[in-house]
């Protein structure tokens, strides 16, 4: 029967909940265990997919076209299960579900309440993740609960779940409590009672914490964790210090040598090997020895919150690693960017534009890609990072001024960027196939396939076929491919059914590496491999930087 270890947080959110779970998943992976993670999240919205980015951070996307909570990236780059719909779900997604019930007479004129019907819908979205009493069934689902503890919002959420691990009975579940203890530098030390208060809190509402893992910007001393444990009633090795490190691939090793992943086992009754921590190992040390420093410059309009592009940066990096680099990334408003300035883009190795909604910081996303196509600076545009490209370069080398996307200019009279609704025949008419018919305005969501043309770069990058995650609307116009073949632009991949346009490119003999993607390639990068379009474009930037310094030696 399928087991679970239930992580909750409290004093404040952000403190790492996801790391955590992740880490915890990666250990007991690491012991052989087939491990699932599953992610509640106590707001009132379906999915974060109308949410800020300034807010929420990056909506990360399943293959089954779940938008998400980005903490789910961080369990695809932490253990080999993938994610899937029934991973992520949301105080929207459940009172939705019982009101439907309500609606159709599911619950037979009985008066619908937080508990049960509340509690009991939760109970099921958690078991269906899990692939609880099926043939996809885990050993371990690892359940993290959005929120701290006393939000009004995450209240149904702990109740059911304490109701759940009731139900389960003994040694079947876990409870894993994440706090803070603050460091007073005016007193010169940490101080417990916040965590003090947050387990007595979690004990009020009927859930005995077995582990608190305690966060900190510096390891907490024994003495300290003596005093938790006699206030939390959780035994002394039980609670873990999680201080703050320089990467997060050292918390798996962090948190098994203070015996996290054995005493989840242990009260689990779960017989497994020890855990092996080798690859984890080598990941940190390749990490910390980087043989040489790139610089990127991501021009984009998210960039007060890095957490807008977390799967991005991580994508960057993981592919540092593959090419024994550290990548420094620097964030650009494109807000702030015109002609005027543009210049300043000069002193990157490469130069990034990732995707994003609305008209805000658009012009100056255009300036970037050209600079990177004039100045031969490698460049990576992500969805609307190639739908900029491509408008670019329909202003400035295709000849059509004025080239634009509908969604920032309705009326552009070259719509190359456009809803698939809004393609116009010749005559004026709007262009409809049957098998386009199903995406219309909607997002486009999840894995798609295309074929990718022989003797183009993304054919060197991907081989025939290209598989990857989609997030977006608007789509490059066909009526105006053959114009932007026909000065220069490569459209270097298609998708099998529609035939939309994927991956643009300029030839290698007019430009070192100037890729665009349709599609979201950071979601499938992992620490171990990274991606292949990251590490051909991190490849390229170095390369980009070693023939810079050959010129000044050679001026």
């Amino acid at each position: 029967m399928t087991k679970f270890v239930f992580v909750t947080g409290g004093v404040v959110s952000s403190l790492g909940k996801g790391i955590a779970s992740a880490s915890l998943a990666a250990l007991l992976e690491s012991r052989g265990l087939k491990v699932t993670l599953i992610k509640l999240d106590p707001y009132l919205n379906v999915d974060p997919g109308t949410m800020s980015p300034f807010q929420h951070g990056e909506v990360f996307v399943t293959d089954d076209g779940a938008e998400t909570d980005l903490d789910l990236g961080h369990y695809e780059r932490f253990i080999e299960t993938r994610m899937k719909k029934a991973n992520n779900f949301t105080t929207g997604q459940i009172y939705k579900s019982v009101i439907e019930k309500e609606r159709r007479g599911d619950y037979l004129g009985k008066t619908v309440q937080v508990i049960p019907h509340v509690t009991n819908e939760i109970q099921d979205f958690v078991k269906r993740g899990a692939g609880f009493d099926t043939p996809e069934a885990v050993d371990v689902a690892i359940v993290e609960i959005g929120g701290t503890v006393g939000d009004i919002e995450s209240l149904p959420f702990l109740e059911a779940v304490r109701q759940m691990s009731l139900r389960l009975g003994p040694n079947n579940s876990a409870f894993v409590h994440l706090s803070y203890v603050p460091w007073i530098a005016a007193a010169g030390e940490l101080k417990t009672k916040p965590t003090q208060h947050t387990a007595k809190q979690l004990r009020e509402i009927g859930i005995q914490a077995d582990v608190l893992l305690c966060r900190a910007d510096r390891p907490i001393p024994k003495e300290e964790c003596e005093k938790i444990s006699l206030f939390s009633n959780v035994p002394e090795w039980g609670v873990i210090s999680m201080w703050d490190v320089d990467t997060i691939y050292k918390v798996p090793r962090m948190l098994h040598e203070q015996g996290l992943d054995g005493l989840i086992c242990d009260k689990l009754r779960l017989n497994t090997p020890p855990a092996n921590l080798k690859r984890w190992d080598e990941l940190v040390y390749e990490t910390a020895h980087p043989k040489t420093e790139v610089h990127i410059a991501m021009v984009g309009k998210y960039v007060d919150l890095s957490d807008s592009y977390k799967s991005l940066n991580e994508a960057l990096r993981h592919a540092g690693m593959k090419n024994h680099a550290k990548v420094t990334i620097e964030y650009i408003d494109s807000e702030t960017l015109n002609a005027n300035n543009v210049s300043r883009l000069a002193r990157f190795d490469g130069i990034l534009v990732p995707g994003g909604f609305g008209v805000r910081g658009v012009e100056g996303k255009i300036c970037a890609a050209r600079y990177a196509r004039e100045k031969k600076i490698p460049y990576l545009g992500i969805c609307l990072g190639m739908q900029v490209a491509t408008i670019e370069f329909a202003r400035h080398v295709a000849g059509l001024e004025n080239a634009n996307s509908t969604e920032f200019d309705p009326q552009t009279p070259y719509p190359v960027i456009a809803l698939i609704t809004e393609w116009k025949d010749e005559d004026g008419t709007i262009k409809t196939r049957d098998a386009q018919s199903d995406l219309g305005g909607t997002m486009r969501l999840g894995a798609q396939s295309s074929d990718v043309a022989s003797g183009t770069l993304a054919h060197k990058i991907y081989g025939n076929v290209v598989t990857e995650r989609h997030r977006h609307r608007y789509e490059a116009n066909v009526h105006y491919l053959d114009t932007l073949r026909k000065s220069g632009l490569v459209i270097s991949a298609l998708t099998q059914r529609e035939q939309l346009t994927e991956i643009v490119e300029l030839p290698q003999t007019v430009h070192p590496w100037f890729v665009g993607v349709q599609f979201h390639p950071e979601f499938k990068s992992t620490p171990w491999a990274g991606h292949p379009l990251f590490n051909a474009y991190v490849k390229a930037a170095l390369d980009h930087q070693v023939e810079g310094k050959l010129l000044k030696i050679a001026a």
